[in-house]
């Protein structure tokens, strides 16, 4: 029998490679080389105790943005120069994000830097107590460590980018601030190298501020961008915690022992005491309780499980104890595959889409392209000093192309439209979220939770003859007191929402799975199901068409009886949100196709989807079976949108073009997801596409500004209006374009305030 490794699941077989220890033991270790040992014999661990809080040597990390970058350990990807991150996180580890904490010094220690540096550049000339010469120097001295320490990871970027052939933005911001740094530095040391006509305000025109605003603007880009990314590795943490980390397992002479969930093999039998998770997945052997899947399943009311009903791991039991038989442990678990799952949809999907980002390759090569064209052509058609002004022009051309602008486009809009969003109930993790909303055109819903309220909620009482409504319910919250069953809570809350006044239960006895008995002011009382009814002779037939249809409205059905005599049936279900009707509405007006898909029965489903409208419905449907619908319709040519609250709605909502998770459901949905519905009101999916439209518009014209700025400023600099009219771009006509750009992209960015 194979043995399967705690810490990365993957089976370790009786022929796997075998070592010695120092002590010349021989152990088995896993192919993954986790550092997990067994011994020459399968089943015996022999590190029971977990491995030290730190990222295993093994650990594989990938590329968000090209999961085909694999390597072991953190770094950069080489293509995009992006931060790797683990494929799988390691629960042992503290997720300190170490990177996002290093970025957040380094801007924070550089903005009062860069601020000074920004207003010695624009209104220095109005301190006259500071010599033009000595301004000069104090802004070098405060951009020097803007630049070489807290810009220093960018710069090792776009060393990568040039050393592996894939020009990006990391080449366009390296290049761009290091042309301005060092431009300005020989022009703070050696300005008699410059031409009179580079002289403003009595010094040689310098670009500190330039470099210090596109490296502390983009040290903010990237502290947001690891904010939102540290949320894919929150939801699979929030998975793996789901499941226990002890079991009760029965030794062969019948006693038992609380053991870690490392040492559980398959067919070991294990206790389930009430109120306790289940530790894996495994059939139950002796007992009767009412488990709760609606984490995993959806199914909003326990599920009654008897010996040979299956069990899945991570499940609460709610209230008998149960012996279970373990069938499947470590990677083999149905928690386990959602994990997987997870991370293979996360990984499957592209992070966010800038637009810069798709020409910033092209846009390099022709920058760089015209400065040297700029430096030959000066260089050997300009006459004496031509080599001199081609110098000049081409570090001119490499600093007007420094994407100040550019690099303000995207956050600022993101930035007003993300607070624009939140003070309407809605979150966006990312900007990639934002893009992709607008485009939806098939919106997939869970039911439980999404469309209803996801807690089981008294519909109605039906009385017999001779009994009232109000009586039938009084007696069954009587009775229902003495039990923890999520069923009778609701009969309870109900009945004292109607301020009924409720005695007190004698004799109370709980049949798990099938009802309740006892006595309520003398009277001897039976509430359950038609089993219990059978058993106590209880004749159901006067009212078996009444309990049909409640059943087919999706409702579970109690009966309650009194000596012998049927009084009446209770109702129960899972009622739908008072906001879900307009919602859909809303969104069927906007032109969205809606599919819902859940895992309760198809007689509840198809009845909840007919109150609501609703034509397409599947029934019954798994989490792998939710995420392969998303594919379906993807494959289709369809955008699509999953809203979900479950953990079951996890891979779905990962794996959707868009995910949407409520407020009030999980935090494993929310962290799956790319939009929260923070009062889990579906009406904010249309308020979202809206904001989504608006700020797509907005960034492309911010982009249009930003690179029209470029492709105007460029050739200019390169000295193309010289032949023919003998102007020369001039550092103080350079600064304020730069400037103006700059506001012209903020200004248009707020606008999104009022739209």
């Amino acid at each position: 029998m194979a043995d399967i490794d705690p810490v990365c699941g993957m089976t370790v077989k009786p022929e796997s490679p075998y070592a010695s220890d120092l002590d010349g033991a021989h152990y088995r270790f896993c192919s993954a080389k986790c550092k997990t040992k067994f011994d020459s014999e399968p089943r015996h661990y022999l590190d029971s105790e977990p491995l030290a809080p730190t990222i295993p040597a093994s650990t594989e990390y990938t590329c968000p943005m090209h999961s085909e970058v694999r390597q072991i350990g953190p770094g950069t990807c080489p293509k995009c120069g992006m931060a790797l991150e683990p494929v799988l996180p390691d629960l042992r580890q503290e997720d300190d994000n170490a990177e996002y904490k290093d970025f957040r010094r380094r801007f924070w220690t550089s903005l009062p830097l860069t601020a000074m540096v920004v207003v010695l550049a624009m209104a220095g000339h109005r301190f006259h107590g500071l010599p033009p010469a000595s301004r000069t120097w104090v802004e070098m001295l405060l951009t020097a460590p803007i630049v070489l320490w807290a810009g220093a990871p960018f710069f090792i970027r776009c060393w990568q980018s040039l050393v592996h052939r894939s020009p990006n933005m990391w080449t366009l911001i390296g290049i761009g601030t290091g042309a301005a740094f060092a431009y300005s530095i020989v022009a703070a040391l050696a300005p008699g190298l410059f031409p009179m006509s580079f002289e403003a305000h009595g010094r040689i025109g310098v670009y500190f501020e330039a470099a210090a605003v596109i490296i502390s603007l983009t040290l903010l880009g990237q502290m947001l961008e690891l904010r939102a990314r540290s949320q894919t590795s929150a939801a699979i943490k929030s998975l793996l915690g789901l499941a226990p980390k002890t079991a009760r397992r029965i030794k062969p002479d019948g006693s038992e022992e609380d053991v870690p969930l490392t040492l559980v093999h398959v067919g070991d039998s294990l206790r389930v005491r009430p109120g306790e998770k289940v530790p894996v997945d495994g059939e139950v052997v002796e007992g009767v309780s009412a488990v709760d899947e609606s984490m995993l399943t959806g199914e909003p009311l326990p599920v009654t499980k008897r010996p040979g009903d299956k069990l899945i791991g991570a499940t609460l039991n709610t209230s008998g104890s149960l012996m279970m038989r373990s069938e499947k442990v470590g990677a083999e678990t149905v928690l386990s595959q959602i994990v997987q799952m997870v991370v293979q949809a996360q990984r499957s999907k592209a992070p966010l889409q800038r637009m810069a980002d798709v020409v910033a390759g092209y846009f390099v090569v022709t920058v760089v392209g015209i400065a040297l064209l700029s430096f030959f052509g000066w260089g050997l058609f300009g006459g004496e000093r031509g080599w001199l002004f081609g110098l000049i022009n081409a570090v001119s051309v490499l600093i007007i192309a420094c994407p100040c602008a550019l690099g303000l486009a995207t956050p600022m809009s993101i930035m007003v439209a993300t607070g624009k969003a939140a003070t309407q109930g809605i979150l966006f993790r990312d900007a990639a979220a934002i893009e992709r909303l607008r485009e939806i055109d098939t919106l997939i819903v869970d039911k439980t939770g999404t469309l209803t309220e996801g807690r089981p909620g008294f519909e109605r009482a039906v009385a017999a003859a001779g009994s009232t409504e109000a009586e039938v319910l009084r007696l069954a919250a009587s009775l229902d007191q003495g039990s923890e069953h999520p069923l009778a809570d609701a009969i309870v809350r109900a009945a004292r929402e109607r301020g009924l006044v409720l005695d007190k239960a004698d004799d109370f006895e709980s049949s798990s799975g099938i009802g309740v008995r006892g006595a309520v002011g003398g009277r001897k009382l039976v509430l359950g199901n038609s089993v219990l009814m059978a058993q106590e002779g209880v004749d159901v037939t006067p009212m078996a068409e009444v309990a049909e249809q409640l059943r087919h409205s999706g409702a579970s059905v109690m009966h309650l009886a009194a000596a012998g005599r049927l009084l009446g049936l209770l109702a129960v279900s899972d009622p739908i949100k008072a906001s879900t009707p307009e919602a859909l509405t809303v969104l069927r007006q906007a032109g969205l196709r809606v599919v819902m898909a859940t895992g309760d029965g198809e007689t509840t489903a198809r009845a909840v989807g007919e109150r609501l409208g609703i034509d397409e419905v599947h029934g019954e449907v798994k989490p792998a079976d939710k995420l392969a619908l998303v594919e379906l319709l993807q494959k289709e040519g369809r955008v699509v949108a999953m809203a979900g609250d479950g953990i079951n709605d996890a891979p779905a909502l990962a794996k959707a073009d868009v995910g949407i998770a409520m407020g009030t459901g999980t935090d494993v949905a929310m962290n799956s997801a790319q939009v929260t519905l923070v009062k889990g009101d579906l009406r904010g999916i249309a308020r979202a596409r809206v904001i989504s439209a608006a700020t797509v518009g907005n960034m492309r014209q911010n982009l249009v500004f930003a690179f029209l700025y470029n492709a105007l400023g460029v050739p200019i600099a390169a000295g193309i209006l010289y032949p023919t009219f003998g102007l020369v771009l001039s550092p103080i006509i350079a600064a304020a374009a730069m400037s103006l750009s700059s506001v012209s992209v903020v200004g248009n960015a707020l606008r999104l305030r009022a739209s």
